[in-house]
């Protein structure tokens, strides 16, 4: 091997033993805060289905970045990622529209403020956005994001018919680099997707095309959200499962057991 060569792998050893040593005192921020007393114990229970530590730190989050989450709901990953990103660096939350005609919309985002306001010690530096498409889509600053994440929220906009819309949002918001993390329930891939997803369930591969279509490259998908007791074909849709359990008792301890939904988890990049 020439004096060259031989630098050059040393070089990438020494990147590569910089990156885990990054990586691990994240994953230990992450531990901590996931584990602090802010969260409910009801948050905290779902933390088996939902994996937020090893989820986070597979798709490469850091606490300098600017991230965007794509709809927090009731804040179940905002607990997590606004202290994470408080201190260094900037967590833009891009929710319903106040204004919407749906009177739940305009309560959840009405609830999520209240929310924030209530530790300011944690939430002080939450930026507040509005996905609405079509009229309503800079989530945050065209190419200023670091990191776009959306959890379970591709069939929603797949029944709405505005799938392609939002991902070309997150595609704008993005930096060339960037990462977009998405976790769905996912759906049998030897059955043909519903365009409407009525059943709540996605395929890996119809979300993959999907995002190639505005111009993401694939990068990576794991199993950290798998569920293989979760059968895919139960008579209310995903929303038969836990948290939901839309049969009330029918068998409820069946579905109990079985647990929340089997999940894709995939990375994408912005070119």
């Amino acid at each position: 091997m020439t004096v060259a060569g031989k630098f050059i792998k040393l070089a990438g050893l020494f990147c590569l033993t910089l990156a885990g040593a990054h990586a691990e005192p994240q994953s230990e921020k992450l531990q901590q805060i996931v584990a602090g007393e802010h969260r409910s114990a009801d948050n905290k229970a779902r933390d088996v289905y939902r994996h937020p530590v090893e989820t986070l730190t597979w798709l490469g989050l850091r606490d300098d970045m600017t991230v965007v989450e794509i709809f927090p709901g009731g804040g179940w990953y905002t607990e997590i990622l606004a202290p994470f990103l408080r201190d260094k660096g900037k967590y833009y939350a891009a929710g319903f529209n106040a204004e919407s005609h749906s009177r739940f919309m305009r309560e959840s985002v009405q609830q999520f403020k209240d929310k924030l306001a209530g530790s300011p010690a944690l939430y002080d530096k939450v930026v507040i956005t509005v996905l609405d498409p079509p009229g309503k889509t800079e989530i945050a600053p065209k190419g200023s994001a670091d990191m776009v994440l959306t959890f379970r929220n591709v069939h929603n906009w797949m029944a709405a018919g505005t799938d392609e819309a939002v991902f070309r949002a997150m595609y704008d918001a993005l930096k060339p680099g960037g990462v977009l993390g998405v976790v769905e329930h996912r759906g049998d891939p030897n059955k043909p997707q519903d365009p409407k997803a009525q059943t709540g369930y996605v395929t890996e591969q119809y979300v993959i095309d999907l995002a190639k279509k505005v111009g993401f490259n694939f990068a990576d998908r794991s199993d950290i959200n798998a569920n293989p007791k979760d059968t895919r074909d139960h008579p209310k849709g995903v929303w038969t499962l836990p948290p939901t359990l839309r049969m009330g008792d029918t068998d409820k301890e069946k579905f109990l057991a079985i647990g929340e939904s089997d999940r894709m988890t995939l990375k994408f990049i912005k070119p």
